[in-house]
């Protein structure tokens, strides 16, 4: 892809599975990455996969939930790899049960990680970018923002609302040279869907539904989203922005 060779990009949740993926990805073409995770070994992992392969890349322990770690986190990556040309805002936490027996407390958690957070990461990385006049950035959401998802309200919601964050956050840069865009992973192989299906009462039949309600007959993996991420903060996407991309192996088809 055009353009990722030496830019600086900040992957969170990137030890996770679409996270790493994305951060070996972005690495291979050249990227110099930074690995927000709350696990800093497994942050580190990634690191040495990268550096094995004879990329760049930084572990960061974050916790985006926490303005002030994120703020600290962003100085460092500057500091250490230089100015912030990209941003993935990929952290997220899920649990699958219905609204009516969720409490406040799981409420609570789910917009901290899934909204709040990226609310933090955007604030602590567009300032910059603005006087650069440059900048890409990719916020994850799900397809469970576009269709809904039983089991899934609160998450879902945040979703919902990280999508039109987007979509204003798009105009409002866009006169600074900066695109923002999304991408609505589907059922994908990775810990959080594992953990999602373990919240249901038969978690290999809910994972065997969700194989068989995709078009192309599998779930997504990891590398399916990687791909999409890289394109959207490659210089071959300059001239899109505020656009949401279903990877969802044809489970949902919007036009």
């Amino acid at each position: 892809m055009n353009g990722l060779k030496d830019k600086v990009i900040i992957v969170t949740g990137g030890a996770g599975g679409i996270g790493g993926a994305t951060c070996k990805r972005l690495a291979k073409e050249g990227a110099k990455v930074a690995v927000f995770d709350m696990n800093l070994d497994a942050a580190q992992q990634i690191v040495d996969e990268i550096k094995s392969a004879g990329g760049i890349a930084l572990a960061i322990e974050c916790d985006i939930t926490n303005k002030e770690v994120v703020d600290q986190a962003v100085e460092t990556t500057e500091a250490k790899l230089g100015k912030i040309d990209g941003l993935v805002n990929n952290a997220g936490w899920d649990i699958f049960k219905p609204f009516i027996q969720s409490t406040p407390d799981e409420w609570e958690k789910l917009i901290q990680i899934n909204l709040v957070g990226m609310l933090n990461m955007h604030h602590a990385v567009l300032k910059g970018m603005v006087e650069r006049n440059k900048g890409a950035i990719v916020n994850i959401a799900s397809d469970a923002a576009r269709v809904g998802s039983s089991g899934e309200a609160v998450y879902s919601a945040c979703k919902g609302g990280l999508l039109s964050f987007s979509k204003t956050l798009a105009r409002e840069h866009s006169r600074n040279n900066i695109t923002v865009n999304v991408i609505c992973p589907g059922p994908t192989d990775t810990a959080l869907l594992a953990g999602v299906t373990q919240g249901a009462a038969n978690p290999e039949k809910l994972r065997e539904a969700f194989t068989r309600a995709i078009p192309l007959g599998r779930l997504g993996q990891p590398d399916d989203l990687a791909s999409s991420i890289a394109f959207f903060l490659s210089d071959d996407a300059s001239f899109i922005t505020g656009q949401v991309l279903s990877v969802s192996g044809g489970l949902t088809m919007n036009g």
